[in-house]
């Protein structure tokens, strides 16, 4: 089974318990995930020695994208994560009231892709309580599981 890695970056806790349940699903299925706080993770060489990194970031702001605080520095520094040829997915929660709805996802995902890594699953927006989502997270990380 596979190694995977969840960064993710919540200050109001919906990110965090985002990524909390899709590890679930995806430890159900028998693969080996880390969970890893935005701000207990360093940049260089991140994604080594992972079949996987799965990035979630809520978004915060009106007129621009701007990303949840503890993952600014690392998104600063991803030239340096080492994802040249390495399986990735992102995912977030947002509030669609606003103009840029789970932008931060879009930003990570762009970049990761101009970086050279390879884009297992379509971006999981959130939209408010992952709680009343709970049916898209687990059908995400399916997804995200059957492309390993």
């Amino acid at each position: 089974m596979a190694n995977v890695l969840i960064v993710y970056g919540s200050t109001t806790g919906n990110t965090s318990s985002t990524a909390t349940d899709i590890a679930a699903e995806l430890r159900g299925g028998g693969h080996a995930v880390t969970l890893l706080d935005a701000a207990d993770a360093g940049a260089d060489n991140l994604c080594r020695g992972y079949d996987c990194v799965l990035f979630g970031c809520s978004t915060w702001g009106d007129a621009d994208v701007e990303l949840q605080d503890d993952f600014i520095p690392l998104f600063e520094a991803f030239d340096r994560i080492g994802a040249m040829g390495c399986k990735t997915g992102c995912f977030g929660c947002g509030d669609s009231s606003y103009t840029h709805f789970c932008g931060a996802v879009d930003a990570i995902s762009q970049r990761l892709e101009e970086l050279g890594s390879i884009n297992i699953a379509e971006n999981l927006k959130i939209d408010g309580d992952p709680g009343d989502a709970s049916d898209d997270i687990a059908a995400w990380a399916k997804s995200v599981a059957a492309a390993l």
